[in-house]
């Protein structure tokens, strides 16, 4: 795992090559500590920072082939680069190192663009092919790992994070006020639009093709599920379970491949739990597990954690995460997230990767996905509930159903059963919209942009960003079943727009840590398509296959535990720890009407009533935190153009 940078064309001077590819990297230092390196050559360029991982002593990037004609820089991991390199030896090649990278470089030398398809693992990469004169470049197919791209003047550049980016001359950060509103609606911007105007995000199962005719980008893999109704690829659930098993064992096996430790994150609840098990008797010297805990009984989630690791007998490092934590490194997580956020939920994930670092680990196994994959997240019995209520109107006894699904928010339970109907669109959502499943929640963040200033809101002139996604739906979605829509509206836009990234890749990288996610193993993305949506949400029982593949491996006070989101203070998190003095600058009318993107008066409001601490409800929080890390996103990018020159 690590990070890289490049360009290819011919508009950098062999002279200044050296200099840019080490400014470049510089700024992603973070990612790899452990070395960094660079090479160019006749139109083309490559800087890399390192987190050594595999193959330590001869694993150092660029890297090329024996003939000196492909080139590679790589960021992540090929999962299963033994079985790929065997395979290939048998054939008569011949390795160098112990690498996955010159694994990459061989199996593109087989088969071209087309290797992407054989890989396992968390990537993006870019190959130089002197034979072809071309850049070839692909990122994972779930998008785990990150890739960012620009052009200025003839060449293009990209890079692991856009900081990097910046450092060329003629890059300047910008925003994008349309992936603003996509924040501020779908909590993440649709890719490839990133939150800087001009650069653009490589998607997920996605590859580019950069050659004398230009750029062109294609997709390599999709999500997919079957049409509703169809005749389902499994109808026995004890086969199904386990198949799963043998999915999931094997999904962890590979990913504890490392010539370092690897750790595991416990967040107390099943999914983090069961990639912990699995892997406990994989760490042949012991498994280091990892949680946050909060000092509100509404967050919080120690007795889960404790329980779990008492069980597994790991040794356990817990992170006291208090509000004053999170008001404390909110600048640094908007520096490493690269884009506005409205949840604060990032920064207790910042701080557990650096419990791991200090800890002297660099890998750390996680349970994300296994919500996306299995049906696990309270959006998707909620529209199965609006859906019953929808059906029968006139009930009266249906929206009571509500209070059972989200018994962790305070002050539900008291709201009568019309206002819940109301709240969540019960009856009046249309049952045939594509984004049923999750319009409640649109609506509800979208009602933050109250705060956009009237310029801001002008420049939009009524851009939709929900009417956007679904241009943006595959031609199948319509005829899908209503739980996979959900599926994979979550999957293929929030999980690597916001999970993957704000929350995962970035706050792990920021302390030079590597995350690996067993249940985004794309053989088990694929056999969880395929299983009839009952085997994933049986009534109101969340990701029950998965619980019945694994209910052997945990306490029972785990197995059968409802899901609980992970969450973190908002709002609350800035007040009672003392002024805090970038606040109120980041909030002040001077430093509002620098940006010109927010209500100046509004916000007062809203920052004065955050500082009585009376705000209890999620448009406030959203628009409180959307406002603050816009203005520190502004603070730490805009106005800091690249140089013009490369001389100092």
């Amino acid at each position: 795992m690590c990070g890289f940078v490049g360009y290819c064309g011919h508009d950098v001077a062999p002279e200044e090559a050296g200099t840019l590819l080490r400014r470049m990297t510089t700024a992603i230092a973070h990612r790899g500590p452990d070395e960094h390196g660079h090479h160019s050559g006749k139109g083309f360029g490559f800087g890399h920072a390192r987190l050594s991982i595999v193959g330590l002593a001869d694993g150092q990037q660029p890297m090329s082939d024996s003939t000196g004609e492909l080139w590679i820089a790589f960021n992540g991991e090929i999962f299963n680069y033994v079985e790929l390199r065997d395979e290939m030896k048998a054939r008569g090649r011949h390795f160098r190192t112990g690498s996955d990278t010159e694994v990459i470089l061989h199996l593109y030398d087989e088969m071209g663009p087309d290797c992407v398809t054989r890989f396992n693992g968390d990537f993006s990469f870019a190959i130089w092919d002197e034979r072809r004169r071309s850049m070839f470049i692909a990122r994972d197919r779930m998008g785990v790992r990150p890739l960012f791209y620009t052009k200025v003047a003839d060449t293009w550049y990209f890079a692991s994070e856009v900081k990097a980016l910046l450092e060329v001359p003629g890059v300047a950060a910008e925003i994008d006020t349309v992936a603003l509103d996509q924040i501020f609606t779908l909590w993440a911007p649709i890719a490839p639009r990133t939150a800087f105007k001009g650069i653009s995000e490589l998607e997920p199962g996605w590859a580019m093709l950069i050659d004398r005719e230009g750029l062109k980008t294609r997709p390599y893999w999709e999500l997919d599920f079957p049409e509703a109704g169809a005749p389902p690829l499994h109808t026995n659930e004890h086969e199904a379970a386990e198949e799963l098993r043998a999915l999931l064992s094997d999904a962890t096996r590979i990913r504890m491949r490392a010539d370092v430790p690897v750790g595991a994150y416990v967040s107390g609840g099943l999914d983090s739990s069961i990639t912990s098990a699995l892997a406990v008797p994989m760490a042949a010297e012991g498994l280091h597990t990892f949680s946050v805990t909060f000092g509100s009984a509404e967050h919080d989630e120690s007795s889960f954690q404790q329980e779990m690791a008492k069980a597994l007998g790991t040794r356990h490092h817990a992170v006291a995460c208090s509000d004053g934590d999170i008001a404390a490194v909110f600048p640094d997580v908007i520096r490493f997230t690269e884009r506005p956020i409205i949840r604060t939920a990032p920064a207790p994930l910042f701080k557990l990767s650096g419990l791991v670092r200090e800890q002297g680990l660099k890998v750390v196994l996680t349970g994300e996905g296994a919500d996306e994959v299995f049906a696990g997240y309270d959006i998707f019995k909620e529209a199965r509930v609006r859906r019953f209520c929808a059906r029968q109107p006139g009930s009266t006894i249906r929206p009571h159903l509500f209070r059972k699904l989200y018994p962790y928010i305070p002050g539900l339970a008291q709201q009568s059963a019309e206002y819940l109907a109301a709240f969540f669109g019960a009856n009046n959502d249309p049952l045939d919209d594509p984004l049923y499943s999750h319009r409640p929640r649109f609506r509800s963040t979208a009602a933050a942009k109250l705060f956009f200033s009237a310029e801001l809101k002008a420049e939009l002139d009524g851009y939709d960003a929900t009417a956007e996604l679904v241009e943006r739906l595959p031609e199948a979605f319509s005829r899908w079943h209503p739980l996979h829509q959900g599926q994979y509206l979550e999957s293929r836009f929030l999980l690597p727009g916001y999970i993957l990234s704000s929350q995962g890749d970035r706050m792990a990288m920021a302390h030079g840590i590597e995350g690996r996610f067993p249940f985004l193993d794309h053989r088990l993305v694929e056999f969880a398509t395929r299983l009839p949506p009952e085997m994933k949400l049986k009534g109101l029982v969340e990701k029950h296959i998965l619980r019945e593949a694994t209910k052997d491996l945990l306490p029972e006070l785990i197995s059968k535990r409802t899901k609980q989101p992970y969450r973190a203070p908002d709002s609350e998190s800035f007040i009672g720890a003392g002024d805090l003095a970038y606040v109120n600058e980041a909030l002040s009318d001077e430093a509002l009407a620098g940006t010109g993107l927010f209500n100046a008066k509004a916000v007062r409001k809203l920052h004065d009533k955050v500082r009585a601490g009376n705000v209890t409800g999620f448009r406030d929080n959203a628009a409180f935190v959307g406002v603050l890390s816009t203005q520190l996103w502004s603070q730490a990018f805009v106005g800091k153009s690249s140089r013009k020159s490369l001389a100092a």
